[in-house]
């Protein structure tokens, strides 16, 4: 396998013509003006699996296709599932971008553009790693299976279903996926845990149109005013959720846990300066990291209501409207969570106005087994790929797809992340390191090596 690494470190600018060409694509999965460079995508990658030696084909689903692809020739054999995304999110604000957001531009040793580090980089590194061993050797030490959707960014709707049905062409000892980060610059790390998700939208709905002010107010309920008592009740000023029930299934964490944390690099002033804050904030009696990646939030997504225009406009709204998510911690339920915070919702708006609760998208929590042989084969791939051995840390983030996989195929999920906390992800000028989209593929290649019988 060294011989195999060594040429695919030759074939450097090679990966990254072909990353630059795929992050051209604007495929934004939400818009649907956007849903032709969706398929493009797909299709890209598609032709990128099927031109090494994978078999692979685009399956429609009810919204975006997914990409599959196998290599199942190695007899007796372990099978490890890849998964990825090849759909990104919106670029907007566009003025914030130093570039065009689907014009990639390589500034000092990064790429930028929408889609770099999530998920397009951290997929890709993983693709050219498999398929540069295949194309050399003719053959790969273990069996790989790809499966590559483009619907994450909304939520992963048509996943689960399709899971579901190609369930006997997708079984697999394991999955990787690369659509985290490391721990930091330097310091690379196997994700073991996520948090869930309960992504929910409120309405708020007063007169039946847009009144003036002066003539109005005091005399009829202004939806926004309703919308932000509601909304500040949720938390309260130390940061913890004020919902009833809310903390029934959250475990504290052990001494252990909380050593483990703390045992890691990190440095909170550094942090608050990278972000650009006057002070860091969350619940108290938890530290940064824990609040991050093991203690339950909840936050504001959007917020929408009356006149935003340019300019002043004395106006009484007829309705408004908030987006947010909740992170859950482990044995806490999506759907239980959802049906709490509904409940609780509806409970705080007051009679004057009617109110309508919407989910739009959720995720399990999820813990990764410590001890399993995959989890240290993937240890050794990382220090070989990276020069480095790499810590265990908690993401806040959420994958879904991992809690589906191990529902509906039964596998446990490698977390292998490739990108860096200061990606801008889902932000302007987002950014992915190329020389760590080198080692991305310089580890698959060793973690074939790694699990080969």
């Amino acid at each position: 396998m060294k011989e195999i690494v060594e040429r695919l470190s030759q074939e450097r600018q090679a990966h990254i013509d072909r990353l630059v060409e795929w992050l051209r694509i604007p495929s934004i999965s939400t818009d649907s003006q956007r849903t032709g460079d969706v398929r493009r995508a797909g299709e890209w990658i598609l032709d990128e699996l099927s031109s090494s030696g994978f078999e692979a084909r685009l399956d429609e689903t009810d919204g975006h296709p997914v990409c599959f692809g196998s290599w199942t020739s190695a007899d007796k054999a372990p099978t490890i599932l890849i998964y990825g995304h090849y759909d990104v999110q919106p670029p907007e604000p566009l003025e914030l971008w130093r570039h065009g957001a689907f014009e990639p531009t390589i500034e000092g040793e990064d790429v930028v553009a929408r889609g770099a580090t999530d998920d397009k980089g951290q997929v890709l590194a993983l693709v050219r790693g498999v398929c540069g061993v295949l194309q050399e050797r003719g053959s790969l030490p273990v069996n790989v299976k790809f499966l590559i959707e483009g619907e994450e960014e909304i939520g992963s709707p048509n996943l689960a279903p399709y899971i579901e049905k190609h369930k006997d062409e997708l079984m697999a000892d394991v999955a990787v996926i690369s659509d985290c980060s490391q721990f930091a610059p330097g310091i690379p790390a196997i994700t073991v845990g996520l948090k869930g998700l309960v992504y929910l939208e409120i309405f708020i709905q007063g007169p039946n149109r847009d009144l003036h002010s002066g003539s109005f107010g005091g005399s009829v309920e202004n939806p926004a005013n309703v919308l932000t008592r509601i909304l500040g009740s949720l938390r309260d000023e130390e940061g913890r959720i004020t919902i009833p029930g809310f903390y029934d299934r959250v475990r504290d964490l052990t001494p252990d846990q909380r050593a483990g944390f703390a045992e890691l690099p990190f440095d909170e002033e550094d942090f608050r300066k990278e972000v650009g804050v006057p002070q860091l904030h969350g619940e108290a009696g938890w530290t940064t990291l824990e609040r991050k990646g093991a203690r339950p939030t909840l936050d504001i997504n959007g917020l929408l209501s009356g006149w935003t225009g340019e300019g002043a406009k004395t106006v009484l709204p007829a309705h408004a409207s908030a987006k947010f998510s909740m992170r859950l911690v482990s044995d806490q339920d999506p759907g239980e969570i959802e049906a709490l915070v509904t409940e609780h919702l509806h409970s705080l708006c007051p009679p004057t106005c009617t109110i309508e609760v919407r989910t739009h998208h959720g995720a399990e929590p999820v813990l990764v087994e410590r001890n399993s042989k995959w989890l240290k084969a993937a240890a050794r791939a990382i220090e070989k790929g990276f020069g480095k051995t790499p810590v265990y840390i908690h993401e806040g983030g959420s994958i879904p797809v991992v809690s589906d996989l191990k529902t509906i195929l039964d596998i446990d999920t490698i977390l292998l992340g490739l990108g860096l906390p200061d990606d801008n992800t889902h932000s302007p000028n987002e950014k992915f390191h190329l020389p760590d989209y080198q080692r991305g593929i310089e580890t698959i290649a060793w973690f074939l090596d790694e699990i080969a019988p």
